[in-house]
């Protein structure tokens, strides 16, 4: 049994797997991290454990300190793996949440596809049809992008608007602008795939971005976690 965790900025996902699959998947807050052993305590003790984390030295401290005797195998990101090749210039240096996305997606899919993760950061991700990742971009999450609305005028609110195609009220003029913004920058780079290309969309803004993106649509929440997992299969 192998033991994956995705450390996110916000949150901490977790999966329990073996070799038939997936047997548990949940995620917590940072702040309710010391629920976490009673969640695993009635699977036993798993042979391995994995930890992709972009969180800090600190959250990894934490969750380390929680489970005393079980040694966290850190995941880095490398050139290749798993039958995905990093063509980053410098392949370590990508965040190793985005190369467990992508892996997790190409093992769920042969096709091109675009790897989406909307949440305090939004990052868009290419992958062609041979498992090279070919690049992507990084924006300010959506309700980074408000905030930074809020921060950077003197009349603008953090209000919690509402999508509108015509916004007539600020709140709903701030929250539907940050939205197209987000959809935009996805369809922009869908459009440069070739063929029949698939988007996976992960992250906690994804359910209110979904309904604006016109391409086929495959919600994944745990898609690093399944990068992990396929990473522990690959390298024993």
């Amino acid at each position: 049994m192998i033991l994956c965790f995705d450390g996110g900025n916000s949150r901490l996902k977790w999966g329990l797997a073996d070799a038939s699959g997936w047997l548990e998947q949940g995620a917590l807050e940072w702040q309710e991290l010391a629920a976490l052993p009673a969640r695993l305590a009635a699977w036993g003790r798993p042979e391995r454990a994995l930890l992709a984390s972009v969180a800090g030295p600190e959250a990894e401290a934490a969750l380390q300190a929680l489970l005393p005797g079980l040694d966290l195998e850190p995941v880095r990101s490398t050139g290749a793996a798993a039958g995905v090749r990093n063509s980053y210039l410098q392949p370590g240096t990508l965040g190793v949440d985005r190369w467990c996305a992508l892996i997790g997606a190409r093992s769920l899919e042969s096709r091109p596809c675009l790897v989406v993760s909307a949440g305090t950061a939004t990052t868009i991700d290419s992958l062609d049809g041979e498992g090279v990742f070919l690049g992507g971009l990084i924006l300010p999450g959506l309700d980074m992008m408000q905030a930074a609305l809020a921060r950077g005028t003197a009349r603008l609110p953090l209000a919690a608007g509402r999508h509108q195609v015509h916004p007539r009220e600020t709140g709903d003029a701030i929250r539907s602008g940050c939205l197209e913004a987000q959809a935009g920058a996805v369809e922009r780079a869908y459009r440069r795939l070739p063929g029949a290309a698939s988007c996976f969309l992960a992250g906690g803004a994804g359910p209110a971005l979904a309904p604006l993106l016109s391409l086929p649509l495959r919600s994944e929440p745990y898609l690093v976690l399944e990068g992990v997992r396929q990473l522990a299969s690959s390298a024993p």
